[in-house]
This record gives structure tokens, C-alpha cells and sequence, in this order.
């Protein structure tokens, strides 16, 4: 089963007077990288946030913001600051006096000040609304799985498109390749008979020239492994586990039997056939980057 790594998730639960709020972001990353937000009065419960993760997801960078707040809507974890308050408040009315303005102060003059509110890391919270947190959390991570899901079948299809591709350029291939070996072996039986003729046949000589057609032309156990990987990547796309790391490895493998095809083959339309392969191997790895 395919899933992308890149998604997104929003929740929110009430329980018991309190609204927990969460967003969750997700992107392509080689391991599960973790970036979690929550109030202070929660920092103690991050590992067990990052355990509820791990049981959705396996790799990509996470980021999760979690918000509390009380029926009366306001933020858990945040405080007045009754001192600075009072403090921008003088200031503001003599800067007003000052510039002879009429307009009375709001409290948006006094927002703007970034210590007026504060965060309020003793504030004690019952078990209630950490209860609140998690399951807004789960909800949250449930979405982006779907999402995940959702862009992880758009992906598979067109994975298989391009491994439907890759099988069709291995069987021209391979149609060239034995054809060609027919041209080679005319060839080199051609040449066998003028050095019959002229006498100057030798055994060694003979064996080394057939050692060099048969390595020149034949791609044949190229072509089957190929074939094997482009299997083995569509049986790895069926199972449930996550297959990210399984594709990256069989697309190395593809590369490299496309590499050694080229090498061998030496012929004009087999090199254009892998410059194809391995462009459409080159995308195909672009495509699994973004794999679970």
C-alpha cells in the first residue's frame, strides 16, 4: 500500500470546559522527525504524543500545533502580564498627551506590546484536559492519514503507468538484441570462413571471437533481472507495510541493469531505448521520495 508522506490534519475536541485545537503538517523526510507545539503545562506529556504518532506513522517530518482553551475561549497556557500592562498603559496616555491626540487608547495598542501576554508555565491542568488534547490529537492524525492515503493512490497509479512503461522498453530490447545477434552471428561467420580459406585458422582465435560476440550482444540476463525488479516493485506497492525504502533500493538496482545494457549492447537504437529506461527510472524516484 502506497502512502505519501505529505499531508495534512485538523481537529478539534471539547470535554469537560476545555476546546483542544490541532494542526498537523507533514512532509517527505528519510525518518520520522518530530516538531511538536503544545501549551507549557503539557511539555511533560510530549513522549507520550510522540509514541500516539508513532502508531500512524512511520517516517516524514511532523509538525504538530496544539492550542487549549476554556469554554470561555480563553487560551490555556497564557497569562496578563498586570504589570507591563499598567506600565505601556502611562506610557501610551502621556505619548497621547504628547501628541495632543483625543482618540482614547484600545486594547489593541496594548497588544502590540509582546509581553503583555505571557506564558504561564506553572498553570496546572487537570487530567481532564490532557485527555481533551489526545483525543483531538488522534482526530487530527486519523485526517492525515486520509489525506496521505488519498495522495499515495495518485502516486501508485502512476508508478505502475511507468513500470507498464519499463517492461515494454525491455522487450524492444530485447527484440533488437536478438535480432542483432542473428547480424553478429552471420559476421563472425563470415570471417570464420576467411580464415578458413586463407589457412589461417585458429582455435584460440576462434573461441576468443565468439567469447566477444556472445559478451557484445547479449543483455539477456540484464533484461531478466530487470524484469524481476519491475515485479518485485509492484508486489512490494501491494503489500501493507511501508514500501519507500524496498522501491528506492529496486530503482538503484533498475539503474544499474540499465547502465550495464547500454555498456554491452553497443548499438544506437538499444542506447536511445536506455536513455528512455532511465529517465523514466529518474521519475520513478522522484515519485518515491514522497513515499511512507
Amino acid at each position: 500500500m502506497i502512502v505519501s508522506m505529505t499531508g495534512f490534519g485538523k481537529a478539534s475536541y471539547s470535554s469537560n470546559g476545555f476546546e483542544a485545537q490541532v494542526e498537523i503538517r507533514s512532509v517527505n523526510h528519510r525518518f520520522l522527525d518530530l516538531s511538536i507545539k503544545v501549551p507549557k503545562a503539557f511539555e511533560t506529556r510530549e513522549n507520550d504524543l510522540r509514541e500516539l504518532v508513532r502508531r500512524y506513522i512511520e517516517r516524514g517530518r511532523i509538525s504538530i500545533n496544539v492550542t487549549l482553551k476554556e469554554d470561555n475561549g480563553f487560551q490555556i497556557g497564557l497569562k496578563v502580564n498586570h504589570e507591563a500592562v499598567q506600565a505601556y498603559k502611562a506610557l501610551l496616555e502621556d505619548l497621547r498627551k504628547q501628541a495632543d491626540i483625543e482618540a482614547p487608547i484600545q486594547i489593541e495598542h496594548l497588544l502590540a506590546f509582546s509581553d503583555v501576554l505571557t506564558q504561564n508555565s506553572d498553570e496546572a491542568l487537570p487530567e481532564a484536559a490532557w485527555e481533551c488534547v489526545e483525543h483531538a490529537v488522534e482526530q487530527a492524525l486519523q485526517e492525515l492519514n486520509k489525506m496521505r492515503r488519498r495522495e499515495g493512490q495518485e502516486i501508485e497509479n502512476d508508478l505502475r503507468q511507468r513500470i507498464a512503461t519499463l517492461t515494454d522498453y525491455i522487450g524492444r530490447i530485447e527484440k533488437i538484441a536478438e535480432d542483432r545477434s542473428v547480424r553478429e552471428f552471420e559476421k563472425l561467420k563470415g570471417r570464420i570462413e576467411n580464415l578458413i580459406q586463407s589457412g589461417e585458422l585458429d582455435p584460440a582465435r576462434l573461441e576468443l571471437e565468439i567469447a566477444l560476440l556472445a559478451d557484445r550482444v547479449d543483455v539477456t540476463e540484464e533484461c531478466i533481472r530487470f524484469r524481476s525488479h519491475n515485479t518485485l516493485f509492484l508486489e512490494s506497492i501491494d503489500q501493507k507495510e511501508p514500501a519507500g525504502r524496498k522501491l528506492n533500493f529496486l530503482l538503484q538496482e533498475m539503474n544499474r541493469e540499465a547502465n550495464t545494457i547500454g555498456a554491452k549492447a553497443n548499438d544506437a537504437d538499444i542506447a536511445h531505448l536506455v536513455v528512455k529506461i532511465k529517465e523514466e527510472v529518474e521519475k520513478l524516484r522522484e515519485q518515491v521520495q514522497n513515499i511512507e
